[in-house]
């Protein structure tokens, strides 16, 4: 969105405000946007005490984000969901700045469901999600893309070996990890299919999986993360991953077949149905990991990569359901709300 805002006017300022995690470090370390901190903690799942703790915080976060807000003088601030969009979000309505969120998942967060209330629009990842808030406040624009990605998304890869990719990510990974090293040992052993794989584990797991596949003698590229996404789908012919809405967005809009496995923990199940939207469309085919066993996976994995005209199928529902123009669909509304 950042990158967008730029492309349309040099001369725009970006600020990112954060709680200040790893996660947010990261990957603003690599960006040249400003960005700052404000200190406050979730509600949901809490104990009583740290409640207590994150309740005692809003007051302060709100004063730190007013004054971000009285310094930086936003034309719009946009929010995307987790507690901190909270009191930054309370603090521009207060000083009249326009305000919008972007809810990424089908089954908004607590944040954005309070936050929608008094916020001036509400943007929408999937069809559904409206029912959660003031519909005259709703727009559809599915998930932002990064451009890296939209631009792989041409011609499929030249033929030759079949890849199959899997991304576990990091939370809740290990089951999915250990799942596709059993998947895979029955299918070696059969020996009636010949595939290469690439393996993000997330970090706990990555040596593991490495050993794993190695004793089996599988041809493997494994990795705690992949920071080039864009070149790892597009050597995929097939992708097994959890159903977060980003990787989804991701991977429809690269019309890629996929297997999803939920991450049974994600709060309010969205993952589930993240995934229920792709599988309704036949784009994908889900799995409740509960439910799920090594035998089969590899029967699922194994029709999949012996059926070209099945992945094809699923890959061009893929592109039905993909938005590859939902960051500029999001920055036309910003813009509308700016002006207005």
């Amino acid at each position: 969105m950042a990158e967008a805002v730029l492309q349309r006017s040099v001369h725009s300022k970006i600020l990112f405000i954060g709680t200040g995690r790893h996660t947010d470090v990261r990957v603003l370390e690599r960006q040249h946007f400003a960005h700052a901190v404000v200190k406050c903690q979730g509600l949901k799942g809490k104990t009583t005490s740290q409640k207590i703790v994150s309740i005692m915080q809003l007051p302060l976060a709100m004063v730190t984000a007013a004054r971000l807000m009285k310094k930086f003088k936003p034309d719009l601030v946009l929010g995307v969901g987790g507690y901190v969009t909270g009191p930054v979000l309370m603090a521009a309505k207060m000083l009249g700045v326009p305000t919008c969120i972007h809810e990424q998942n089908s089954v908004p967060g607590m944040a954005n469901r309070k936050l929608g209330a008094f916020v001036d629009k509400v943007f929408l990842s999937m069809p559904g999600s409206q029912c959660y808030f003031d519909e005259g406040k709703c727009v559809l624009t599915g998930n932002p893309v990064r451009n890296e990605l939209l631009a792989a998304a041409g011609p499929k890869k030249a033929e030759g070996e079949i890849t199959l990719v899997v991304i576990g990510g990091s939370l809740g990974a290990h089951r999915v990890n250990t799942l596709m090293t059993e998947s895979v040992a029955r299918l070696q052993a059969e020996g009636k299919l010949s595939f290469q794989i690439i393996h993000q584990t997330g970090t706990a797991d990555e040596n593991a999986v490495r050993h794993q596949y190695e004793k089996i003698g599988v041809k493997a590229q494994v990795a705690s993360f992949f920071d080039d996404m864009a070149a790892l789908y597009k050597r995929a012919d097939l992708v097994v991953s959890r159903a977060g809405a980003t990787s989804l967005a991701e991977m429809t809009v690269l019309q890629l077949p996929m297997i999803l496995i939920p991450y049974p923990y994600a709060a309010d199940n969205h993952q589930q149905k993240n995934g229920e939207y792709l599988v309704k469309g036949g784009a994908a085919k889900m799995f409740i990991e509960k439910d799920l066993s090594a035998d089969i996976l590899s029967e699922e994995i194994r029709g999949l990569l012996l059926s070209e005209k099945e992945r094809e199928k699923m890959s061009v529902a893929a592109g039905r359901l993909a938005r590859p123009e939902a960051t500029e669909a999001i920055v036309n509304e910003c813009e509308k709300l700016i002006i207005q």
